[in-house]
């Protein structure tokens, strides 16, 4: 445990910085699971809808620095390639 106060607060800091990121990760988790269902569903209208709100989530966690921004292009071109398989 840190003995001075400005360490004290780092440790306060950090703790709750964590939990936020990981409720945006265990969010987008959630949100790709649920693009994926649509996605084995075959059903085109909620896979459209689920795709840009998971588009929208991996950018905002990117803009936060949760994920590194070829990790997030990555993820957008693998779902990406999923939404198109369904479409075509």
């Amino acid at each position: 445990m840190p003995n001075i106060k400005s360490a004290k607060k780092r440790v306060k800091v950090i703790k709750t910085k964590t939990l936020q990121n990981q409720m945006i990760k265990s969010n987008l988790k959630t949100v790709i699971k649920k693009f994926e269902a649509a996605v084995s569903e075959n059903n085109k209208e909620s896979a459209a809808e689920a795709f840009n709100l998971v588009v929208k989530k991996i950018d905002q966690a990117t803009a936060k620095g949760i994920l590194h921004k070829n990790t997030a292009s990555r993820k957008k071109a693998r779902l990406a390639a999923k939404f198109n398989a369904v479409n075509a």
